[in-house]
């Protein structure tokens, strides 16, 4: 989800950007003096609060901003992205923007600043009053409202500096090249974020082998926790030679050392463009885990993606894998194959209802060869990295 501020003091032409920021990606403008406005003339209970505010001379306050803004917010739910004109002006309402897009499993992508000189956005606004007939377009208004613009925003420009989203982008020059500034700077920002696939899928229904593919095609870092653990194992370390008994026996790693082998992962590859997952998470309290350590980079799941096989085809699969050299340790016996998926049924099947909570969970069939089980992934997958970029 592409979500924008788009910043400015008065008459830096965000009105004109808007309009193009919306038309090229598809964003749903959230200006809170519209949307005011709009709720005032439908006289709908949120507009009558504000209208009694504003026919007091106050200041509407944040906590009406804030249920306008979120009302906009759930009449979009397939909203590709929101582009917010004029919001947040205060360092209180970047906290309620935070709060507001972290409910929807999402964040501001960036912050984009149109820089004008004073004396450019004075000339401009003075123009406008000539042809506007707006009341507050005097010498006097002008200079009142660019001088607070100034000292209120200040903060709010500190805020998203120090999260590495705000971009200047310079507001005097052709319409066509400010367009393009921002472009540039959307597309940047765009690149640094994570696209992460979680697939789930019983075990034999072919997930390892379409995570690698997803991540040789969207340049995603693969990450099994199966084999992280296997590599710790195999190569005897500490952490290998403490969880082989519970590895063998088919047992869950304690979730301690699953992170710190998922969180190593992604420090060693700081060029990826996400992440896919498989065979983690494997429960609910590894679904909270997950979330959790992709929030502290600033991330979220992007796309889940379920593959589904018959009991009985599970069991073929996993019979045959257990006389190659690819076989696992409940591989060697059918009792010990159906009480595997068994536990898979019991445990990881809920991971489904925990992620249809904010995500759509796309199921595809894992039946037939392998480009054709690629075939159907790629199109929620494919839909889901547009969505994302």
């Amino acid at each position: 989800m592409l979500n924008i501020a788009l910043f400015g003091a008065p008459g830096a032409g965000k009105g004109t950007q808007s309009e193009f920021l919306m038309k090229k990606h598809n964003l749903v403008y959230i200006a809170t003096g519209d949307i005011l406005r709009r709720e005032i003339a439908a006289d709908t209970a949120l507009g009558r609060e504000a209208r009694a505010i504003i026919d007091r001379g106050e200041l509407v306050p944040d906590e009406v901003i804030v249920q306008v803004i979120e009302k906009t917010i759930n009449e979009n739910p397939d909203a590709s992205g929101f582009l917010f004109d004029g919001f947040p002006r205060t360092l209180v309402q970047a906290y309620i923007l935070e709060g507001l897009l972290q409910k929807l499993h999402t964040s501001l992508t960036c912050l984009l600043s149109l820089e004008v000189p004073i004396e450019e956005a004075t000339r401009r606004l003075l123009a406008r009053a000539r042809t506007s007939g707006r009341a507050d377009d005097t010498a006097e208004v002008i200079e009142f409202r660019l001088r607070e613009y100034a000292q209120k925003t200040a903060p709010v420009a500190e805020f998203y500096r120090e999260k590495g989203i705000y971009v200047s982008i310079p507001g005097v020059g052709p319409i066509e090249e400010i367009h393009q500034n921002l472009e540039n700077a959307i597309a940047a920002e765009l690149r640094k974020a994570l696209f992460n696939v979680v697939l789930l899928g019983y075990p034999g229904a072919g997930c390892g082998t379409q995570a690698r593919r997803l991540a040789a095609k969207y340049h995603l870092s693969y990450v099994s926790s199966r084999e992280l653990i296997r590599n710790e194992i195999d190569g005897g370390t500490e952490i290998g030679q403490a969880v082989k008994p519970i590895f063998d026996r088919g047992g869950l790693v304690p979730d301690e050392i699953v992170i710190k082998l998922i969180e190593r992962r992604f420090r060693e590859h700081p060029e990826a463009l996400g992440f896919v997952f498989k065979g983690f998470p494997r429960t609910i309290v590894q679904a909270y885990i997950l979330d959790g350590m992709l929030r502290k980079m600033g991330s979220s799941v992007s796309c889940v993606v379920d593959i589904q096989l018959s009991m009985l085809e599970l069991i073929k699969r996993l019979d045959a894998r257990g006389k190659t050299d690819r076989r696992m340790s409940y591989d060697l016996e059918t009792a010990t194959i159906v009480k595997r998926l068994e536990e898979h049924e019991q445990k990881c099947l809920p991971l489904v209802g925990y992620y249809q909570k904010h995500l759509t969970v796309t199921a595809i069939s894992g039946e037939g060869t392998e480009d054709e089980v690629f075939a159907r992934l790629a199109g929620p997958v494919e839909q889901a990295w547009r969505r994302a970029r």
